[in-house]
């Protein structure tokens, strides 16, 4: 019987954004099962209660969707034992290495060039729609591996709010969850207690003023236009969800069948 997990992450210290995604509603009157997927920010500043509190959950797998570059910035996830690492970068190595170091390094008219007058939420609708029609091959692989026995399985990327958000949405959607149910759960890497610690360099007194945090919000914010213009993308590209996961993601109805046995109640 599959351990029940609590939703809440009362336990953890210094994983951000940790979650089961158990509960969610299914569009023919089922749930995802409790226990087997989880979500979070990265894991590489876990304490070691963290550690066990995670390393009790079971884990087969740990997706983790962060490039190199992030990773020299935070650190390797912790070692949880028994438990398979699978790197899956779902931005390029060097995208956007410029943009990020004016983000955490920039003055107030680099980032006003570069965040104002809706660029920072226009970067945001691209990323996704190309996460979800560029990395067709990285969310077949993730899709796949769940299929078969991956799971308990956790996902992150930095914030456990953009790369993983995507990769649990196109997850919940391939299992049946209803539309609106995955959006909800997307956004609730809004709470306060979820949210991504913003580092900037420099001063607090200038480096956190509040036309910065308002320049830098389109970028730490989760936003339902967000996810809405990566399922646009999808269906601009392959016409409907079905088409998407069979065509573009090569996943067969008999390996999608097995994905809802292993995910849903």
């Amino acid at each position: 019987m599959t351990q029940q997990v609590p939703s809440t992450e009362p336990e953890l210290a210094a994983v951000r954004n940790f979650r089961d995604v158990g509960g969610l509603p299914t569009v023919d009157g089922r749930r995802v099962r409790h226990g087997v997927l989880f979500r979070s920010g990265h894991l590489a500043h876990a304490t070691a209660e963290d550690a066990a509190f995670l390393g009790s959950l079971g884990l087969h797998t740990i997706f983790d969707f962060r490039n190199a570059a992030d990773q020299k910035l935070e650190g390797p996830d912790v070692e949880l034992p028994g438990v398979r690492n699978v790197n899956l970068p779902l931005s390029d190595p060097a995208d956007g290495a410029e943009f990020w170091k004016m983000v955490r390094a920039g003055d107030l008219d680099q980032l006003r060039s570069i965040l104002a007058d809706g660029k920072g939420a226009a970067r945001m609708v691209a990323s996704y729609r190309a996460i979800v029609t560029q990395r067709t091959a990285e969310h077949s692989r993730v899709l796949q591996a769940l299929a078969e026995d991956s799971v308990p399985a956790l996902m992150h990327c930095a914030a456990g709010k953009d790369r993983a958000g995507i990769s649990i949405a196109v997850t919940l959607l391939a299992v049946g969850v209803e539309r609106e149910a995955v959006v909800a759960d997307y956004l609730e890497s809004n709470a306060k207690h979820r949210r991504y610690k913003v580092r900037r360099a420099g001063n607090p007194d200038t480096a956190y003023t509040p036309e910065v945090m308002e320049l830098l919000s389109p970028l730490f914010d989760a936003r339902a236009e967000y996810l809405s213009a990566a399922f646009a993308a999808i269906e601009e590209t392959w016409g409907d969800l079905d088409t998407y996961f069979e065509q573009g993601l090569r996943l067969t109805p008999a390996a999608r069948e097995r994905l809802r046995e292993r995910l849903v109640d």
